[in-house]
């Protein structure tokens, strides 16, 4: 009896990881679930209604424009193009949400986690320094410089960026599996948070004086 016992609470046990693992993006249970802005839509599925299967045409399964180049004038010198669900609507319940990142020369994605999605990077044009650092305690960096063909990979949930160092403009795609990744950028939410983090907070955590944290969140 206790050995019937204990295989029955390892098979639960087993099947309540399994469900943890694929808790940030579960499978669909049907073909599609295009997304639908009108709340008299029978089924709700991943935060939004599911359009009428009946109703749905080719329209719904394609995104245009992606190959025209992004405005890169900016502090940064980049620009990040996101078709996740709330642009294509097709991607509803199917896991994945796609990026174009456009960068100017020496032009910086700055440190950033995605919360909610592994990113796989593809150079399309230019070099591009990458880099990922480890959780705590070890805060391991690797890092590489790409090349138009390479692909690297930003595990989720992790500290990652990219800055162009070649001799042109830079163009990269990012394929993210989970159709809302999410996007929490380090310097904008610990110095632009609303309302501020109390500045000793932030002079403590850094060992900086408060004056130049005071300056950063002015800055953000």
């Amino acid at each position: 009896m206790t050995k019937i016992f204990t295989c029955l609470l390892t098979v639960v046990l087993l099947a309540l990881a399994s469900s943890l693992a694929s808790a940030h993006d579960p499978s669909p249970l049907q073909d599609f679930c295009v997304a639908d802005n009108n709340p008299n839509s029978a089924v709700f599925v991943n935060g939004k209604f599911c359009k009428d299967p009946k109703l749905t045409t080719v329209d719904d399964f394609i995104f245009m424009g992606l190959d025209v180049p992004r405005n890169t004038h900016n502090q940064l010198g980049s620009n990040v193009t996101l078709v996740n669900v709330d642009m294509f609507p097709g991607l509803n319940t199917l896991g994945i949400a796609l990026a174009r990142v456009d960068y100017a020369l020496y032009g910086l994605n700055p440190p950033h986690i995605h919360p909610r999605a592994t990113e796989l990077l593809t150079v399309i044009e230019g070099t591009l320094l990458v880099g990922f650092v480890t959780s705590n305690p070890d805060n391991r960096l690797f890092t590489k410089v790409l090349n138009k063909g390479d692909i690297f990979v930003f595990p989720m949930g992790l500290i990652h960026f990219q800055f162009n160092i070649g001799e042109t403009n830079a163009v990269a795609f990012s394929s993210l599996d989970s159709q809302n990744p999410g996007l929490i950028t380090i310097a904008n939410a610990t110095f632009g948070s609303n309302p501020p983090i109390n500045p000793y907070v932030l002079a403590k955590a850094f060992q900086l004086d408060k004056s130049v944290i005071n300056y950063l969140q002015q800055k953000f």
